[in-house]
């Protein structure tokens, strides 16, 4: 018998399908790229972006010259040509997607939510992009839609964030991270784990941390080497080794032992450029990535939550 109590199958997590399956109809994320940028590229904070990035993430969508309402046309059409009938939700995945000026900011979403077939907005950023102006919008955007920001904090470890680039703190993420919380708005935060130098130990760490703010939805992610990036490079030069499958489900299993049990996961695993995917070439076989995660969690008999202390507390926030 599962011991979760948030599962209506064999999982024993929290699963975006189990949250999908309360609302009474299918809905599926529809990705699009609206042509921002990041202040880790533009020179803002630093040049290049993070040394994983390629494109931020613009591998699944179309090319940003593609209007919004086009792109959402084209995503839901694949998107009902399996599941007919299916709503979506309009996500601004690529780069950081409240890094604009709030005149142009409204204009995207406004027309992604008159869209057909739309009926919410998820919408990637990092912590250090939500001035007053965007935050007050995207409190009035909540009382009329389904909204979650997804956060990009990838590791709570600051000289981590420096090597790779990030630009921010983790002070700055716990800022923001507050701003968004205290106005009601659902966020998702995303982490990676396998980043150098980084231990699995410490990515337990992150996922402990991060708990303890108790986030609305948490994305894990694996570290990918995509041709032609920094870290692929790095890679090349014998300076970076990336995760085995059986150390990257160890180290799910334990990060969903510390996070709380009902936070939603969102993702136990990132998807990589096909066309561009150096290593880790495991990670193509999503199911059984999956499939493994899913068989030590049974072994050891544990779920998400199991090892969180719901008085812990980090004192990030405070």
């Amino acid at each position: 018998m599962n011991p979760f109590p948030y599962s209506d199958d064999n999982k024993r997590y929290k699963s975006l399908a189990y949250d999908n399956g309360r609302l009474g109809f299918r809905v599926f994320k529809a990705a699009v790229d609206a042509g921002l940028s990041c202040p880790n590229i533009d020179g803002a904070k630093g040049t290049g972006g993070c040394i994983y990035c390629d494109g931020g993430s613009g591998y699944f969508t179309a090319p940003p010259a593609v209007s919004i309402d086009r792109q959402l046309t084209d995503e839901l059409r694949r998107i009902r040509a399996k599941y007919p009938g299916a709503m979506a939700i309009a996500y601004f995945q690529a780069h950081s997607n409240t890094y604009a000026p709030l005149c142009r900011l409204r204009g995207l979403f406004e027309a992604a939510l008159r869209h057909e077939g739309v009926c919410g907005l998820a919408i990637a950023t990092r912590a250090d992009c939500l001035p007053p102006d965007v935050l007050d919008y995207l409190a009035e955007l909540n009382t009329r839609t389904r909204l979650t920001v997804e956060l990009g904090l990838q590791t709570v470890f600051d000289e981590t964030a420096r090597v790779m680039n990030r630009c921010h703190s983790f002070a700055e993420f716990c800022a923001g991270y507050a701003q968004l919380k205290s106005r009601g708005i659902r966020v998702t935060v995303h982490l990676i784990n396998g980043l150098p130098d980084e231990t699995p130990e410490m990515m337990v760490e992150s996922a402990r941390l991060l708990g303890t703010l108790r986030p609305d939805g948490v994305k894990l992610h694996l570290l990918h080497l995509i041709a032609g990036t920094p870290l692929c490079a790095l890679y090349e030069r014998g300076g970076y080794e990336p995760m085995v499958l059986d150390a990257y489900a160890d180290t799910v299993v334990r990060q969903l032992e510390v996070l709380p049990p009902e936070t939603t996961i969102e993702r136990l695993t990132g998807d990589g450029d096909r066309r561009t995917l150096v290593a880790p070439l495991w990670s193509r076989d999503k199911i059984r990535v999956l499939g493994t995660i899913d068989k030590l969690l049974a072994e050891r008999d544990t779920w998400q939550g199991k090892l969180f202390q719901a008085s812990q507390t980090s004192g990030v926030m405070q």
